[in-house]
């Protein structure tokens, strides 16, 4: 194979949710999965919705599920986004995978070329994470989410997995800091 090939690991997976904390306990019964961290109204310094500047307004809860992260998201406010995209309020189910990238503005025109437009492009305000949800629906039935690798992401992602070893099931619901 020639051109630009990178292998992109999947380091997540994620579901639209309507209550995070009550599907999160859902997901600890069914499959062990946790503990979760939930993160309140995610503060965004800036956030597009397929080009325009658009609030967005979501929870999440992270736990860790075999070997990947699970992500539980419940979209608070009611613009649009690629959540509501896929389902609408009171709808729920899974949603996309995840993946890091070394050249986050080169990825984005990667999926772009390949016909698979941003839906949302967004930056967190602590950490100053870049991710982007890619509209790949048509290519296998779901968005696509990467993160800018560095090392605040990598780092939430440790914690994430550290403290599901030897994790006993107490204390599944937690919230940092």
């Amino acid at each position: 194979m020639t051109g630009a090939f990178n292998r992109r690991d999947v380091v997540q997976v994620a579901y639209v949710v309507d209550d995070v904390e009550k599907s999160a306990l859902k997901m600890v019964e069914a499959f062990g999965a946790g503990p979760f961290f939930i993160g309140d109204s995610i503060p965004l310094s800036h956030c597009l919705y397929r080009g325009k500047e658009t609030p967005l307004d979501h929870t999440n809860a992270c736990g860790w599920w075999g070997d990947v992260m699970v992500e539980l998201v419940q979209q608070n406010n009611d613009g649009p986004s690629a959540f509501r995209d896929m389902y609408a309020p009171g709808e729920e189910g899974f949603h996309h995978m995840a993946t890091f990238v070394k050249d986050f503005d080169a990825e984005v025109a990667r999926y772009e070329a390949l016909g698979h437009p941003a839906a949302n492009i967004a930056t967190t305000e602590n950490g100053g994470i870049r991710f982007a949800y890619i509209d790949a629906r048509s290519l296998v039935g779901h968005m696509i989410e990467f993160y800018e690798d560095i090392p605040a992401i990598r780092g939430f992602y440790a914690m994430i997995e550290d403290a599901s070893k030897g994790w006993d099931g107490s204390d599944p619901i937690r919230r940092p800091g």
